[in-house]
């Protein structure tokens, strides 16, 4: 089995609900306890994640304008964002697991990708 298994296909069928789960779920588990921010800060990339989800050059974009490449690396911010965010914003108790937990989970899926078959010359005439 590969280790690099989370295709470009597989990203975009978990971007919707992603972006959807980071605006629901702080107002479900009823962040906010350590900094109100632990709230706005994950709807609002959240909503960030949507837009950037339609915009995407994969599967599930509507308007393809932003590159894949571009878009994992988004991800890969949002990941070390949601790593650091409860260090620097003082969140605490479960404010801090939420970022932490979703920070871990980024990062996974952005390492696990596996890049795109390249075309060759000598591919495309065999």
């Amino acid at each position: 089995m590969k280790i690099r298994f989370v295709t470009q296909k597989v990203h975009a069928f978990l971007d919707y609900p992603v972006a959807i789960s980071l605006m629901a779920l702080p107002f479900l588990l009823k962040l906010g306890s350590s900094h109100p921010l632990a709230i706005w800060l994950a709807v609002a990339t959240g909503v960030a994640a949507f837009i950037l989800t339609l915009l995407t050059d994969h599967e599930l974009g509507v308007v393809r304008v932003i590159p894949y490449s571009v878009h994992l690396k988004v991800d890969f911010l949002v990941g070390v964002v949601f790593a650091i965010a409860p260090i620097i914003l003082g969140f605490s108790g479960l404010d801090a697991v939420y970022y932490w937990a979703n920070a871990a989970a980024v990062l996974v899926v952005v390492s696990l990708h596996q890049p795109a078959a390249a075309s060759s010359p000598i591919a495309a005439t065999a």
